[in-house]
């Protein structure tokens, strides 16, 4: 007999998902996982597939074992997984479309354990997460590039001038330069490369996560050239920025 329905409704549980929650993940209707949970209609082999890409389970375990009399097992494993994982600089991937779900989860393992992940043997130990950016605010840095950031805990070890993504309540995820501001310790300045966008300012309180840069990894047809001329143009521009900066912060 096929354990898929109560292996369903037992993950959702798991999660704390509500069915509604869940069939939006697995693109049908609620009252269809209602029917898969209460085992009036068989899950759809997509469904199923999806199921087991979310919790990493195969099919046959989704269809064969039962899940909720082996969850301390399955828990377990999970955890174990992770530790194994853990010494060998596994950087989790943050893409575009997951980064309104990550200001909900960042704080939560289980939407961690979810995104992608890869390795960068040159990265020291430490606590590193990849973020996709997209725009033009910090070129030469081009849209679509993936930074690499270290985590810092606190603001007060904020380099100054320094390249930073910068996770916040209001701003979302973005990737600016972080100016300190001497007379305002509960403010940051936010500056991008690219001189055409204006600095501006966020709550030290509203920042839940800084992660320092540390690589960036682009295509290489996505690099771009700059000619003598925008540069100078750029130079000039961040020196009034810098300057209008200063008269700020004095």
């Amino acid at each position: 007999m096929s354990q898929a329905g109560q292996n369903l409704k037992y993950l959702r549980k798991l999660r704390g998902w509500t069915q509604e929650e869940f069939a939006v993940k697995l693109g049908i209707k609620r009252s269809l996982v209602g029917a898969y949970e209460e085992e009036r209609a068989d899950p759809r082999l997509e469904a199923l597939e999806i199921v087991g890409d979310i919790f990493k389970l195969s099919l046959d375990e989704l269809l064969l074992k039962d899940l909720s009399n082996t969850g301390n097992n399955f828990l377990a494993k999970r955890r174990q997984q992770k530790m194994m994982t853990a010494d060998r600089n596994i950087i989790h991937f943050v893409p575009v479309k997951a980064a309104a779900g990550y200001l909900a989860g960042y704080a939560d393992s289980e939407f961690i354990d979810e995104l992608n992940t890869f390795t960068l043997p040159m990265l020291a130990g430490g606590n590193y997460r990849a973020f996709e950016i997209i725009g033009d605010s910090m070129m030469p840095t081009p849209s679509g590039s993936i930074i690499v950031g270290e985590k810092i805990d606190k603001t007060e070890d904020v380099k100054n001038d320094q390249a930073y993504i910068v996770v916040s309540r209001n701003e979302g995820i973005v990737y600016k330069r972080i100016v300190k501001n001497n007379r305002s310790k509960n403010k940051l300045t936010l500056v991008s490369d690219n001189p055409q966008y204006q600095p501006y300012q966020v709550n030290a309180e509203d920042v839940v996560e800084l992660w320092q840069a540390q690589m960036v990894i682009s295509k290489v047809s996505a690099l771009q050239r700059w000619d003598m001329n925008s540069l100078a143009s750029m130079v000039n521009n961040l020196q009034n920025q810098v300057t209008t900066l200063k008269k700020k912060m004095n």
